[in-house]
């Protein structure tokens, strides 16, 4: 069986709260609102039920940002893409938000397993005075138990219109790509964080946030294959790569924090589930 599910989230500011009004179809839902910080900041962690996702399985998540609102979305696990028997897998996300909103998405890492074929899809449409900080993480098979990513096919698109285009193609015999100094360098897990905003941010403001992001990395086990940049003035990227995910994981949350703080004055207030 293989399912087609779709998300829609809505997130509106009412006075000093942020609600969200969501709706489904198929096996993917919003968990719960949670407030562990303040009212104006909205944490939602999505789940899909299955576990996993399999060849010819479509998950869509579709959410708009009212002005003022602040969300952050995040989930429970790991996303992970089975051996497929021939069909690809999609997952897509598509985000608006709206002038004086702040969206974090931080979902745990994407997985794929030996013989996966997957797209990922993520689209990020940023109005005027709008900002956001969003991660990708992407682990390649299953080093613990010994399943190597040695066949498949994981297509990755991350998009902000007109400011920043970041599409590749990994194909689990590319051994050039996977192995090559100028590629993963014999990596398994990579990251990306970032911070956008739908106008320009400062060139002191930029320079404070790859400060910070360059900070952590000097002091942190990774930082011979990590590196942060501004490639755009609305957008500060840090990208690093990894053996395991643990560790990566952990650069990752420590710069989002330094950055929150920075960019927003707002300490850090790390999901729940991430420690579980």
């Amino acid at each position: 069986m293989t399912w087609h599910a779709h998300l829609k989230l809505n997130y509106r500011r009412e006075a000093t709260r942020t609600v969200v009004h969501d709706r489904h179809s198929g096996p993917l839902r919003v968990l719960a609102s949670l407030y562990p910080e303040a009212p104006t900041v909205c944490h939602n962690v999505l789940v899909h039920p299955p576990g996993g996702i399999v060849g010819g399985d479509v998950l869509e998540v579709e959410a708009t940002l009212g002005a003022g609102s602040h969300a952050l979305i995040t989930t429970p696990g790991a996303a992970r893409f089975y051996r497929s028997n021939g069909a690809a897998a999609h997952q897509s996300v598509r985000a608006r938000v709206e002038g004086g909103a702040r969206l974090e998405w931080l979902p745990l890492q994407t997985t794929c397993h030996r013989g996966a074929l997957a797209h990922n899809r993520m689209q990020f449409e940023l109005e005027a005075n709008a900002e956001m900080i969003g991660w990708d993480i992407v682990a390649l098979g299953l080093p613990a138990s010994g399943e190597a990513f040695d066949r498949g096919r994981y297509e990755q698109h991350i998009e902000l219109p007109g400011v920043w285009l970041d599409r590749g193609v990994i194909d689990g015999e590319d051994r050039r790509l996977l192995d090559s100094p100028l590629g993963w360098a014999g990596h398994r897990a990579m990251g990306t964080l970032w911070l956008a905003g739908g106008s320009g941010l400062s060139a002191a403001r930029r320079e404070a946030l790859l400060d910070a992001a360059r900070e952590v990395c000097a002091g942190h086990a990774l930082r011979a294959s990590a590196g942060s940049t501004s490639p755009h003035e609305q957008l500060v990227l840090l990208r690093v790569l990894a053996p395991r995910v643990e560790a990566l994981m952990d650069l990752l949350t420590a710069t989002w924090a330094r950055w929150r703080m920075l960019a927003w004055g707002l300490p850090a207030c790390a999901p729940r589930v991430w420690r579980t």
